[in-house]
Parts: C-alpha cells; structure tokens; sequence
C-alpha cells in the first residue's frame, strides 16, 4: 500500500511538528468507476467493516452491510486478513479520496442462490437472528441466501444446524424451513 507520513504543519513557536499518517502518495481512484469489478487483498478489518487494498493501489471500504445478505455480527465471519477478493465499486468521493465497496454483490444473486437448493431436501445452514424475531429464526444457507424457519428455543447465533426446506418461493424471494 502506498501510505506515506506529511508534513501537515509545522508551529516554529511550539516547535511542534503535526503529521498526516493518512495521506497517500498519489491517488490513483481516478481510473475507477462505480459498478466496476476489481481485485483485492483485506488488509485490515474492524466491526464496522473490512479494508480492501484495490490492485491499483488505493484502498476500498466494504461496510458489513455489503458483505452478505445475512446479517452477520462481524465481518471476520467473512473475510479474513491477507485474503484475496473481487470486490465492486459502489461508490467514490474523489474530493475526500473515498472508495466504498461490495462484496455480497458478487455472491450471485437470490435466484442463482436459490437453485442450488430444491424443496424437500434437508440441508445444513447457519443460526442468524434468534433474539429479534420471535415470529421465527434466521437461517443462513448461502452468503446471499436465507430462509425463515419456526421458532425455536435453544438456537444460538452463528451455530451449525440442519434444516428441511418446506417451500421456495421465488417471486417473494423467501425460502421457508424447518429446523430438524
């Protein structure tokens, strides 16, 4: 990465020297457009989100919101530090030098996601969202799949369980389960 550290002001009466670790050694965002597809290496992440060096040198936020249609608790859940990802240009702020990113973008889409599965196969998926919904538990068979199974006590977040898919019901974009 193309960090560097400025000189962003000196006070000789202080003698203090104010330096800008963030700056960077050219900007190269220019050549990017929104919906563009680009490689990248994680390079930091924290709960809000994940740092994607882009292979032109800039850096890229994916907020979690952007990392899969799951709601997850932390974006280590789907990227890890030094891994290697296509990531798509959602937005950029050329003024403040920003590039905002998505990675759930690429994870194909409810329909792609949905065909992998068929009704009345059983089918293992992650826990999401056992303590906002109590009409039913959040179970998370793709990055960009999910599906709404009865509740149940005992499910906790983020825990291997089998389901059974009842229904697939492609124009509400739903997937209806039972916990097994």
């Amino acid at each position: 990465m193309k960090y560097g550290i400025k000189v962003k002001d000196i006070d000789v009466a202080d003698t203090k020297v104010l330096l800008d670790r963030k700056s960077k050694r050219g900007w190269n965002g220019d050549g990017l457009e929104v919906g563009q597809i680009v490689n990248g290496v994680v390079k930091g992440i924290q709960s809000y989100g994940a740092f994607v060096e882009l292979e032109q040198g800039d850096t890229g936020l994916i907020y979690i919101e952007d990392l899969s249609v799951a709601r997850i608790k932390s974006p280590f859940e789907r990227l890890k530090i030094g891994q290697n990802v296509k990531v798509v240009v959602k937005y950029i702020d050329r003024d403040l030098k920003k590039i905002n990113l998505s990675y759930k973008e690429l994870l194909g889409t409810w329909e792609e996601n949905a065909e992998k599965f068929e009704e009345g196969e059983t089918v293992k998926g992650i826990v999401r969202e056992t303590e906002k919904c109590k009409n039913g538990i959040f179970i998370e068979l793709t990055p960009n799949l999910v599906g709404l199974a009865e509740y149940k006590d005992g499910m906790e977040y983020g825990k291997p369980v089998n389901v059974y898919i009842k229904k697939i019901i492609p124009e509400k974009h739903k997937v209806k389960l039972i916990i097994v």
